[in-house]
């Protein structure tokens, strides 16, 4: 027992007593594992593994890991949930590094408390689309909750970065509006786009149902708030260099390269009939994209006073 409590009072000693360069990476880390597994989970849908594993936790009636006689299939589907594993190991791991300072540093602690319950969520409610024969709104329901966590993993690697301090509008008003109209029609865009995924080719298994709405149709109103967005963004990009704002700068200027990528992939996989590795990568940037949205709201507040060690926010990179 001695030799357990002295393991214990070194790892509690271990751990950091506030922001430091293990915070950042543990940070980045859970940014980018939460988009890489969209990936996997595109993967797997766009390949026809959905129901590789045809049944959860397990994935065969006897087994929980794949066998030789489920093909591929069995190998993308177990692969994309193992790495449900690694994304938890991730979130604990942020959630201890900042458990000396949480009362320092609440909004920390949220921030990796939130990831560290829900993986298991999106476990199980991956587990509800195995057993629902991939019902694309359960399919749908799932991509939200990554997005969400993928917003929520961007809020905390700002966060890392900038105190906790009172924040104060930077940018006029109108700016702020059609900064968060945008982000409205960000949002927008994503669950259109879920909608139309949903109607069309790539359901996951052959025998998996789709929504019944019309995909070409979808494929259009899905373009309506994208090209909104954008212009929206041509002209938050705009005002962050004429006014000047320079904390806008940075993050609006990522803002609009990744809608532009964006846009460029989502016509090319609609004129080119879907192929699967530009739906995948629709996937992945549809990520990136509301993580880029969500860094741009955030600068529009800045620390209504800047401690010395604190990073502007547009020089974020990661450590």
């Amino acid at each position: 027992m001695n030799t357990i409590a002295q393991a214990g009072r070194r790892f509690w000693d271990w751990l950091p007593a506030s922001v430091d360069r293990r915070v950042r990476v543990v940070a980045w880390l859970n940014l980018a594992a939460q988009t890489i597994l969209v990936g996997t989970g595109g993967a797997v849908r766009l390949t026809g593994s959905g129901l590789g594993c045809p049944t959860w936790p397990r994935c065969t009636a006897e087994s929980f890991v794949s066998t030789p006689e489920m093909g591929i299939h069995g190998v993308i589907e177990f692969g994309n949930r193992t790495l449900f594993f690694v994304l938890q190991i991730i979130a604990i791991f942020a959630l201890l590094f900042v458990l000396k300072y949480r009362k320092q540093r609440r909004d920390l602690f949220i921030l990796t408390l939130i990831p560290a319950c829900s993986v298991l969520f999106q476990a199980v409610v991956g587990g509800i689309t195995v057993l629902s024969g991939l019902n694309p709104y359960v399919v749908g329901l799932h991509f939200v909750l990554s997005i969400v966590l993928v917003v929520l993993a961007a809020v905390l690697v700002f966060r890392v970065y900038e105190g906790n301090g009172a924040r104060v509008r930077s940018v006029p008003v109108w700016l702020a509006a059609v900064t968060h109209a945008a982000s409205f029609f960000v949002a927008v865009t994503i669950v259109v786009g879920i909608l139309t995924t949903g109607s069309g080719p790539h359901a996951g298994d052959k025998g998996a149902a789709r929504n019944g709405l019309n995909p070409e149709l979808l494929q259009h109103v899905h373009s309506w708030p994208a090209y909104i967005t954008l212009a929206l963004t041509v002209v938050i990009v705009a005002a962050a260099w004429l006014l000047p704002v320079p904390s806008l700068r940075f993050p609006s200027g990522l803002l609009l390269a990744v809608e532009g990528v964006q846009i460029i992939v989502g016509v090319a996989q609609a004129r080119m009939g879907l192929p699967g590795i530009l739906v995948g990568l629709h996937m992945v940037l549809a990520c990136v994209l509301a993580a880029a949205m969500t860094v741009t709201v955030l600068n529009l507040k800045t620390p209504a006073a800047v401690p010395v060690e604190t990073k502007p926010a547009e020089t974020l990179q990661p450590s």
